[in-house]
């Protein structure tokens, strides 16, 4: 592995484990029981018809959402519930939202240095150094003085990708990362993910992209109505899924395209 893009292991355990998970808005229950483990290095393709829960049980991972009962643990550690803790915790985990979530008013360069500089304390030097080197893995180097209003919507999600590695974070959590982008933008940014995932960073992707989570998963986790429904290799999940909610899901999908 790239010892540059994650946090140093602290842990033998799975980096991401949720234990009975329950999240409700009102009288919706969203999450329902939730268990999963994500161990060191693998890559968690999260699918499922919208409103199944995909997108808050990611957020939920780094305390975006809070949790009404159950535990998660990040590499060992409880999730705390607020504080310092948190926040600390938090920097372990890198996230790409499907809005890129970039400051407007500061540069490219400038918004992938600020988190090092900030939580980390990493000096300035160090960390433009860093933040170009990440700048040249996702292919924006060349745009480090401008603003994100000047850039396309793919080369902002690439910025945001390099943002979240610029923290060095034990695990990566990617939102519908390529939802919000035009067509021809969505593959410059899944083959960013692609690469991400070959050397050997642990990811958490919720996405409506086949074609990624059978090239890039090593499992997929399929969810329906707040549960995991189905858990299986990408091969044996597109040609035998073994639900009824998965096949439904799949052959609307094929319909569709």
């Amino acid at each position: 592995m790239n010892e540059s893009l994650s946090g140093a292991a602290t842990s033998s355990g799975p980096i991401v484990r949720m234990e009975n998970v329950n999240k409700h808005y009102g009288p919706l229950h969203v999450l329902q029981d939730i268990n999963l483990e994500v161990a060191r290095g693998e890559v968690v393709v999260v699918l499922g018809p919208s409103g199944s829960g995909k997108s808050t049980l990611c957020r939920t991972i780094n305390r975006l959402e809070t949790i009404d009962d159950g535990a998660i643990y990040i590499d060992g550690q409880k999730l705390p519930a607020e504080g310092k803790a948190l926040a600390q915790l938090r920097a372990d985990v890198g996230m790409v939202f499907q809005s890129f979530n970039l400051f407007a008013h500061k540069t490219i360069l400038e918004n992938v240095t600020l988190g090092p500089i900030k939580v980390k304390a990493v000096k300035r030097a160090e960390a433009d150094a860093q933040a170009m080197t990440l700048l040249k893995r996702v292919g924006v180097a060349n745009q480090k003085d401008k603003l994100p209003a000047q850039l396309s919507g793919g080369q902002q999600q690439r910025v945001a990708i390099a943002r979240a590695l610029a923290m060095k974070p034990k695990v990566m959590l990617f939102d519908e990362p390529t939802s919000a982008l035009d067509p021809e933008m969505i593959q410059e940014v899944l083959d960013t993910m692609v690469e991400l995932a070959e050397e050997g960073m642990t990811m958490i992707v919720v996405t409506h992209e086949m074609g990624f989570a059978r090239k890039a998963a090593h499992r997929v986790v399929f969810m329906a109505d707040g549960q995991i429904v189905e858990q299986a290799k990408p091969e044996e999940f597109f040609t035998n899924p073994q639900s009824a909610r998965a096949k439904d899901f799949l052959g609307k999908l094929i319909t569709h395209q």
